[in-house]
């Protein structure tokens, strides 16, 4: 069988300096930087919103809804494309979905008005799952004493790259303008497909159901495995704070306390970055049964991250801080949460993580226009103050939920 025979290749071809899982690191480094690049595509706007609000004289709260629209796509393509990674041959579905996205971009690019750009990026935000089908690649790819270090390693990259994509964007815009930020990004994906293509060993279907079977049965995960939504929801609630915080942060730092140009957005967006380092960690953590402590931890250092904020407001240094909390805090959730669905159905994995994405996703949505609209109404006070309350139904919920020994996955598992 082919699928046999590829992942007997690739753990002959495993380094001697990871012998305990046998993947090939040069894989694992592929999948990582191919799950940032393609996420990077949904946060390279966040950066150019005052630009944008200016180039198409657009309001403040129709301008955070480009962010909203791409997330709305992303949550679609969750929905309807990434189940089909468990229905077709994940190398053509990612080259496919790729190419798309290249397209996308290159219409965003070209974009003469800002209806024109939102289409285009919501188009592009759905295809950006590649990103999701790929986690999961790496997953299946992996034992199981070694799932969560690979699947944190595999999501360092990819929250590297949602945090590095703002830095980028800044940067470039300032250099040569934002319509090179998408086209750029557009030439990314194209060689980005031919190395996934070249590089990928080749999966087989893990089900044979009709396609519309495939989408019912992602609803049916749901009910079947409490474990799913819970931790979608605990998810919904970090990343809606998350959205709300950096979508909203480029007009505090273009405002009339710091003055930033572009540039100084991107070097900002740097220190950001620094909390995805935490992924690693929090995939070692969920190794050793840990989940549910972190989980908790995570929620309350999520609402301290906003009251740094919210009384450093006229300090840089407070509001670099409260950003590396709050990117730690919300990815250590992410790792801890996709570890925790993946055991729950070895031949549902892209499913599962389908199911979770758009339901976080969706949170996240909410969270870029309700950030967007409070700043409109209240300024960066009443942002911090949405941020640091967005945690708590979460933190409320996670109380209720009991550890219990010998529940097989999916029914007792958190």
């Amino acid at each position: 069988m082919p699928q046999t025979s590829d992942l007997r290749t690739s753990r002959r071809c495993a380094t001697s300096a990871e012998p305990a899982h046998g993947v090939p690191g040069r894989l694992i480094a592929l999948l990582a930087v191919g799950s940032g690049m393609t996420v990077a595509n949904l946060y390279y706007a966040q950066p150019l919103l005052s630009s944008l609000r200016e180039v198409f004289h657009t309001s403040t709260a129709a301008t955070g809804g480009l962010i909203t629209l791409t997330q709305v796509g992303y949550v679609t393509g969750m929905v309807f494309l990434v189940p089909l990674g468990d229905r077709l041959e994940k190398r053509r579905l990612i080259t496919a979905l790729l190419a798309v996205t290249a397209v996308a971009l290159v219409t965003a690019g070209l974009a003469t008005d800002f209806p024109m750009l939102l289409i285009a990026s919501l188009v592009g935000g759905a295809t950006s799952v590649v990103a999701q089908i790929l986690v999961p690649f790496a997953a299946s790819l992996a034992p199981d004493h070694a799932r969560g270090r690979i699947v944190g390693r595999v999501m360092s990259g990819l929250l590297t790259g949602i945090l590095l994509s703002r830095t980028l964007s800044s940067l470039v815009s300032d250099l040569a303008g934002w319509r090179v930020v998408y086209l750029g990004s557009a030439v990314l994906m194209a060689v980005l497909a031919v190395a996934l293509r070249s590089a990928l060993p080749q999966q087989a279907p893990t089900t044979a159901i009709p396609y519309v079977r495939v989408l019912h049965s992602t609803l049916q995960l749901i009910r079947t495995h409490p474990a799913l939504l819970r931790r979608g929801l605990y998810q919904a609630a970090m990343f809606g704070a998350f959205s709300a915080f950096w979508t909203t942060i480029s007009y505090v730092l273009t405002g009339p306390g710091f003055r930033y140009s572009p540039v100084g957005i991107g070097v900002f967006a740097l220190v950001g970055a620094a909390g995805a380092a935490v992924a690693p960690p929090a995939g070692r953590w969920a190794d050793r049964g840990l989940t549910r402590p972190v989980t908790g931890a995570a929620f309350a250092l999520a609402a301290l991250a906003f009251a740094v904020a919210g009384f450093g407001r006229h300090h840089i240094v407070l509001i670099a801080l409260a950003a590396i909390l709050l990117d730690m805090a919300v990815q250590a959730t992410l790792i801890l949460g996709q570890h925790t669905i993946y055991q729950l159905d070895p031949h549902a994995r892209a499913r599962l993580n389908s199911a979770f994405i758009a339901t976080f996703f969706l949170g996240g949505a909410l969270g870029s226009q309700l950030g967007s609209l409070t700043y409109h109404s209240g300024g960066w006070t009443a942002v911090t103050a949405l941020g640091a309350a967005l945690p708590v139904p979460a933190l409320l919920y996670w109380l209720t939920e009991h550890r219990t020994q010998g529940r097989t996955p999916g029914r007792g598992a958190r």
